[in-house]
């Protein structure tokens, strides 16, 4: 067995991730682990804010590779995700160059220096292996979403002018939903499955103490329990795992010790972002 063939093991993907500040539980290290080695797409879905998107960085830095991220939104297509000619460039190429034939030109027109290479074909055409992150792909439409299983099933493109453009080194993907549409069911056979939530408690108390200096196991704790809490409610939006950092780095940044300090309300804010939400809060506490 090469090194290239080698698994990560799942403890070392929990050390690389810690080293980040990112404490994944055991069987998310082994899904990480096994659809590196399969070079299969992950899809993780979950709620938004439950650290999708941070795992990628986290997993993209830890290994020492590069984060290259797609965005995606309704509309999204190929010249977008993919390439496209740098037309302006193009243009000026054929003012400055003399009459030729067009057979030599159209070689010269149709080469590297004029391709602005998007995600997709970026991560297919790194010598060195990446991290490609296509990030929330609930937002694009089937069209794309077609598109995109075609390129990872083979992890080759095509462009016209070129032909076939096999990938230099297979990415590690990491495709993310909030859950805002089901997928086909091609899809879904062509990645790995891994459902993301909140954290329980003591490990979110445990991201607190990572994140933030100075801030007391009590506290932390108190924290986590009072977020964990509120998000069993019905609430429009959820407190995310970043927007509990930011809470509770204010508390601290007050010399709040406790959540019975009479300051709190002020603070609420931070962690709920909708008037409907900050007033229940308000009123029952």
């Amino acid at each position: 067995m090469t090194a290239e063939e080698k698994r990560i093991s799942e403890a070392k993907i929990k050390e690389i991730l810690a080293t980040e500040h990112y404490f994944a539980e055991d069987d998310l290290a082994l899904i990480l682990s096994l659809a590196d080695f399969l070079h299969k797409p992950l899809l993780l879905e979950g709620p938004a804010g439950v650290g999708k998107t941070d795992l990628a960085r986290c997993l993209a830095h830890g290994l020492g590779m590069e984060l290259i991220r797609l965005q995606c939104y309704e509309g999204l297509d190929e010249r977008h995700a993919l390439y496209e000619w740098n037309y302006q460039k193009q243009l000026l190429f054929l003012e400055s160059r003399p009459q030729g034939s067009w057979d030599s030109l159209e070689a010269e027109l149709f080469s590297a220096p004029f391709l602005l290479a998007r995600p997709i074909l970026k991560a297919f055409l790194s010598e060195r292996r990446t991290v490609l992150l296509i990030d929330e792909i609930d937002k694009s439409d089937e069209e794309f979403e077609s598109f995109l299983l075609e390129a990872l099933s083979d992890f080759a493109v095509t462009i016209p002018e070129w032909g076939t453009v096999q990938a230099k080194t297979k990415p590690l993907v990491i495709l993310t939903s909030n859950g805002a549409r089901d997928f086909s069911d091609a899809l879904k056979r062509r990645c790995v499955h891994y459902d993301l939530n909140y954290p329980d408690e003591a490990r979110e108390a445990l991201i607190l103490r990572a994140k933030i200096p100075g801030i007391g196991e009590r506290l932390s704790l108190a924290i986590a329990e009072f977020v964990a809490d509120l998000r069993r409610k019905s609430l429009r939006k959820k407190p995310s795992i970043a927007e509990t950092i930011d809470w509770a780095r204010v508390l601290v940044s007050l010399g709040i010790e406790n959540l019975k300090d009479e300051r709190i309300p002020a603070t609420y804010s931070f962690l709920l972002k909708y008037r409907e939400d900050l007033e229940w809060l308000k009123n029952i506490k």
